[in-house]
């Protein structure tokens, strides 16, 4: 499994926002390249976010499926992405000091041609990929807070 971490200065709730809006999935999600459709109920268990993956016009359509959720805490997805396969995704936020959030983020593929790549191979793939995706969720979080942060004063 791959494992990746990041320390946000914005709440938990605001990484969360991010994470709860699945048009916003293509902005932090390397890989991911035009978000066709979401499930009106994400992100809640079997929900989907429809994207597809790779450059035009050579991509692929694909789906992510949510496999548990903790409102604020945690989201288990179940990205699809050929051509290495299916992986297990994990996000976990915590609390870390005053206004801002750990975000944990592990990986590891269950299906597919990738699955039996070695653990460090997946790893030499996979980290830089998720250290990029973390450094965009940050990003993504810190404007929506900000902005959100301007409309209530």
């Amino acid at each position: 499994m791959t494992e990746v971490s990041r320390v946000v200065e914005v709440p938990p709730e605001a990484v969360f926002a991010v994470l709860a809006d699945g048009w916003l999935y293509s902005g932090w999600v390397v890989g991911s390249s035009h978000i066709r459709d979401v499930d009106e109920h994400w992100p809640a268990v079997g929900s989907r976010v429809h994207h597809s993956v790779g450059p035009w016009p050579m991509h692929i359509q694909d789906v992510t499926v949510v496999k548990a959720v903790e409102p604020g805490t945690f989201l288990s997805l179940e990205a699809k992405g050929w051509p290495l396969g299916t992986a297990q995704v994990g996000l976990t936020l915590t609390p870390h000091g005053e206004g801002r959030t750990r975000i944990r983020m592990t990986e590891h593929v269950v299906r597919g041609p990738g699955k039996v790549l070695p653990e460090a191979v997946q790893a030499l793939i996979a980290t830089p990929r998720n250290k990029e995706a973390l450094a965009r969720l940050a990003d993504l979080a810190a404007g929506k807070y900000a902005n959100r942060k301007s409309a209530q004063s």
